[in-house]
This record gives C-alpha cells, sequence and structure tokens, in this order.
C-alpha cells in the first residue's frame, strides 16, 4: 500500500483528527493517552525520544514504545529529538511500525535541548534539516511530520514551514512562541503567526489582507454607502465577490499540508475560536490537557474523578511512579495549594497505593468542604471554579512571580537563589529540604558561604586546580599536557613519563631474551646435524 502524504495522510489515517494531545516528556505515556482519548482526545504523541538512545538501546525501546503497544492507543505519532540524519532514519525504522507517522521535534526550548543541540536549537540549520527530513521521507513506510515553534519574524516563519513541507514533511504543528518564550517568560502565544502558516504566503501578505478587507466591504453592501460601486446595477456581483474571495484564499496558502495549531490552549472555546481564526486541522493541547483531561470534551469534572479514573488504568498500564506523581500534582494544583501537608505526603509517598491513599485522603477533604460550603460562596484566589474542580493554571509571569514572593519586581527586589542561600546562614527554617537531610546526617555540617573553603584556579581553564599538581592545573588540563609532554604528575596519579620508561625497559628486556634464544636454538639444530651424520657415518 502507497504511503499517504498530507491531506489525505490525515484525512485517512488520522481521521481527521481535531483534538490532539502533545508529546510531553514523561507525561504522555500510555496510561494518560487512553485517559485523555477516553475524553475526546482523537490523536496523541508519544513523549519525546531520544534517537541515538532508542537505536542503541534494547531496554529503552521495550520500556517507551514495545511494551506500551495498545490497539486502543491509535492513531498514535512517535516524536524523535536528533541531530544526525542516519541516526534518526535508523530510529524511525525500529519504531514505525507500532505508529501511524514520525515526528521530529523541532520545538523544545529547554536548556538540556540547547547541550544536546537539538529541539528548537536546530531552526537555523536549515541544510541539515532538509537532509534528515529528506532521508526520512525516503526510507521509511509512514510520513514524516515536523513540530516547530515560530521565528519573531512572520515571513520567517513561513519560509521555514515551507522549506520543511518541500524536504518532505505531510503534517506541521506550529507552536505560536518563539524559543525564548518559555517558563516564567512564555507569555501568549502568536496566533498570527499560525494564520500566516496556515493561509497566506508570506510573500503577498499585505497584498492579500488588503484585499481581503477590500472584498469583505463589498461582499457586506458598505460599497452602497461609500460608492465604490452599485450592485444592483451589476447583476450577480455579490456571486463573483465570492468565487474571487475563495479564490485569493485557496491560491495564497503557504503550505499546501495539514496544519495543527498549539499555544494558549485551555479549554474547548480556545479550541474553537483558534480553529476559526487560524483555520488550522487540528488543535494540540499540552498544559491544558495535563490540567483538565475532559478539555476536548468541553466540561470541568471533579478532579477526583479524573485521578481516580487515571490510577485505575495506571494499575493495567504500570509506568514509572515519577510520572504518576507528576499527574496528581498537575490535577490536584489548586486543591494543593489549599493542602499543603497533604502536598508534602504526595512528594514522599514511595508506592502507588500510597498515591491513591493521600488521593483518597484529598477527595475526603474536598468532600467535607462542600458539605460545609455557604450558599453563595464564590471560589477564592480568583479561579473560575472552586479548586475541586479541573480547570486551567495560568502560569504567572515574572513581575506576577515578584509580587507573590514580596518584592518590588524591580531589579534590587529580585533575588537569585544564590542571594536567598546566603541569608540562609545555617537556619534550619530557611533551609531547603534537601539542605536539612544533609543537617540531620551532619549536625555540625555549615552552610555559611564565608566558610567555604577557597581553591585556587586552574592556569588553563578557571576550574578548581590541584594543590600538589606540578603544571598548576585542574586534573582534565594536567593530564592533556602530561600526555603531550610524556610528563608526570604525581599530585594526580598521572605516570604518563614513568609508564613510558618502564614499557621502553621492558621492549629492550624482550629483545635481549630472544637473542640468546636464537643463537641456542641454532646450537641445538647445529648439534643434532652433527649427531645425525655421526650415526650415518657409523651405519655405513
Amino acid at each position: 500500500m502507497p504511503k499517504l502524504r498530507g491531506e489525505a495522510f490525515w484525512r485517512e489515517t488520522l481521521r481527521s483528527a481535531h483534538y490532539v494531545v502533545a508529546p510531553m516528556v514523561d507525561q504522555s505515556e500510555l496510561a494518560w493517552r487512553l485517559l485523555s482519548r477516553r475524553h475526546g482526545a482523537q490523536l496523541c504523541y508519544t513523549p519525546m525520544l531520544h534517537a541515538q538512545v532508542f537505536l542503541r538501546d534494547a531496554n529503552y525501546r521495550r520500556e517507551n514504545l514495545y511494551d506500551e503497544a495498545c490497539p486502543e492507543d491509535r492513531p498514535l505519532i512517535v516524536q524523535f529529538c536528533a541531530n544526525d540524519p542516519e541516526v534518526f532514519v535508523q530510529a524511525a525504522l525500529l519504531a514505525q511500525d507500532y505508529c501511524d507517522a514520525i515526528d521530529l521535534n523541532l520545538g523544545c526550548p529547554q536548556m538540556i535541548a540547547k547541550r544536546g543541540h537539538y529541539g528548537a536549537f536546530l531552526q537555523e540549520e536549515w541544510d541539515l534539516l532538509q537532509r534528515m527530513i529528506l532521508l526520512a521521507n525516503e526510507k521509511l513506510s509512514v510520513p514524516i511530520t515536523c513540530k516547530i515553534r515560530v521565528f519573531p519574524e512572520i515571513d520567517k516563519t513561513v519560509k521555514y514551514a515551507q522549506m520543511l513541507e518541500k524536504a518532505g514533511c505531510q503534517l506541521l504543528t506550529v507552536h505560536g512562541r518563539t524559543k525564548e518564550q518559555k517558563g516564567p517568560l512564555a507569555g501568549v502565544a502568536s496566533w498570527e503567526h499560525i494564520q500566516a502558516v496556515r493561509l497566506v504566503s508570506s510573500t503577498s501578505l499585505s497584498e492579500f489582507l488588503l484585499t481581503h478587507w477590500i472584498l469583505n466591504r463589498l461582499y457586506s453592501g458598505i460599497e452602497e454607502q461609500t460608492n465604490l460601486c452599485d450592485r444592483r446595477r451589476i447583476p450577480g456581483l455579490t456571486l463573483i465577490l465570492s468565487f474571487m474571495h475563495l479564490f485569493i484564499h485557496w491560491n495564497r496558502k503557504a503550505v499546501n499540508i495539514p496544519v495543527f495549531a498549539n499555544g494558549n490552549i485551555q479549554c474547548l472555546s480556545d479550541v474553537e475560536e483558534c480553529i476559526r481564526k487560524t483555520g488550522v486541522h487540528g488543535v494540540m493541547s499540552a498544559e491544558g490537557n495535563l490540567h483538565n483531561p475532559a478539555l476536548f470534551e468541553g466540561r470541568n469534572p471533579l478532579v477526583w474523578e479524573m485521578a481516580e479514573e487515571y490510577l485505575e488504568i495506571v494499575r493495567k498500564y504500570p509506568c514509572p511512579l515519577s510520572y504518576v506523581r507528576a499527574h496528581l500534582f498537575k490535577l490536584w494544583h489548586h486543591t494543593l495549594q489549599v493542602y499543603q501537608q497533604l502536598r508534602e505526603e504526595l512528594a514522599k509517598v514511595k508506592t502507588l497505593e500510597g498515591i491513591v491513599d493521600v488521593n483518597r485522603e484529598l477527595k475526603l477533604r474536598c468532600q467535607e468542604e462542600i458539605a460545609n460550603q455557604k450558599e453563595g460562596e464564590k471560589p477564592k484566589e480568583g479561579l473560575p471554579f472552586f479548586h475541586w474542580i479541573c480547570q486551567p493554571y495560568i502560569r504567572p509571569g515574572p513581575k506576577e512571580r515578584c509580587r507573590e514572593n514580596g518584592d518590588s519586581g524591580t531589579e534590587k527586589g529580585v533575588r537569585g537563589k544564590r542571594a536567598l542561600e546566603e541569608e540562609e546562614d545555617g537556619n534550619s527554617e530557611l533551609l531547603s529540604k534537601n539542605k536539612q537531610k544533609k543537617k540531620l546526617r551532619n549536625p555540625n555540617k555549615s552552610f555559611d558561604p564565608s566558610l567555604k573553603p577557597k581553591y585556587a584556579k586552574c592556569d588553563q581553564c578557571g576550574n578548581p586546580k590541584g594543590t600538589k599538581c606540578v603544571f598548576n592545573m585542574c586534573r582534565g588540563c594536567c593530564k592533556k599536557r602530561a600526555f603531550k609532554e610524556v610528563a608526570d604528575c604525581p599530585g594526580h596519579g598521572l605516570l604518563f613519563k614513568t609508564k613510558y620508561e618502564k614499557s621502553l625497559s621492558w621492549q629492550h628486556s624482550q629483545r635481549g631474551i630472544q637473542t640468546p634464544e636464537i643463537s641456542q636454538r641454532g646450537d641445538t639444530e647445529v648439534g643434532e646435524t652433527a649427531v645425525l651424520k655421526e650415526a650415518g657415518d657409523s651405519t655405513g
């Protein structure tokens, strides 16, 4: 069967999916995908997988994909991060029989992606991306898709999308934020960028918008007021304008492959508005889905209903306990702000049964609160619903975070982690939990920065140098220099010169041993020849 492409792939293989669960590291595992599908999700992605690890580690493949094969979990797209065409394709070949498409992650903005050189940090390397997608499109039996972040410039974003389509990408997910927009600086995603990728060519964006505006004015009858023209004197003008509008709309599409939008999705009304404004085929949700798995159903259920259903699925399809704990922290986010003690208990439990017990206790606390609720009482802390109802979490920006901490938001008021550590000065009430544990193990331990030992720096790189190093360097730099100069550094236990001299003496001794053996063997052969000769003479 030939590989489906573009619109046909979206319609037939993906079953015209509009509601999509995003790839989320350690969060979009099988159990969560099944829960989301029960409540409206039509397409799911696996968590991002590392192509290099997937290729070399059979256990990684089994734990993250092979053991999770489930007929209910389709359609499914497997996402990889990679920066090498051959590695990416070889990993995808091992995964293609377990999914409906392979996605290349070009949107991860985290520091680990920067260090590993993948995700959004490849968006400037168009030649590399073209080679990766071309090779994947040629070798794989399933379509190749991409998830990207936008550039600040709309024109460049559109050209980026067109390049990926030309290379062989069959579906594009556009996250309307730049790679710098993350964490407290995430801000609002730009649907304008997504709309430009979906609807109009960057080379004629202004022309299209102007024409679109004029035609809409004409179509709505405003021409009668502005005397632009008179529809009564031009029969069929409305029909002609409609066809012109459709023709321009069709011919100004930037890409001819399906496009999904990602960003600013907190409820079903956001999904509908995004599709209406951008014209995308589907909408992807990440954080909105984590806080309310029933988002695509358009309802806000009780938190414990979703939590209990998820825990039942986990019993059938186990996953690491850290995944389960993280999901409950998201689901119970607003409630855990009220019951801090239960928050700590949830963080400490070591078994699934322990998590179930905490979940049950949270449910009982909420039910008790509901029973004692006064008539006409409204949600606190500015929430749209009471804290025991699934609802979106609005991430505070930098200024809001400063105000929450009691700071003014000015440069003077913003205090970093290092400054807070200096204030601790050994006070157990201000110490972090990790430091409190260390204090329990060693009561005499002090975290006063002034008592920390001062280290001399390496002459080469600035790291602490070895106190007994003959080169006044750290171990790494010392090792390189000692190897290059065939020298010893007893302070770091590096004995390149000593070992080299021992090697030479051993080679000399071996040559000395081999020489007598040769002469002895020669004497023996001469002796044997003489004996044979004597034996021959006596017989004669």
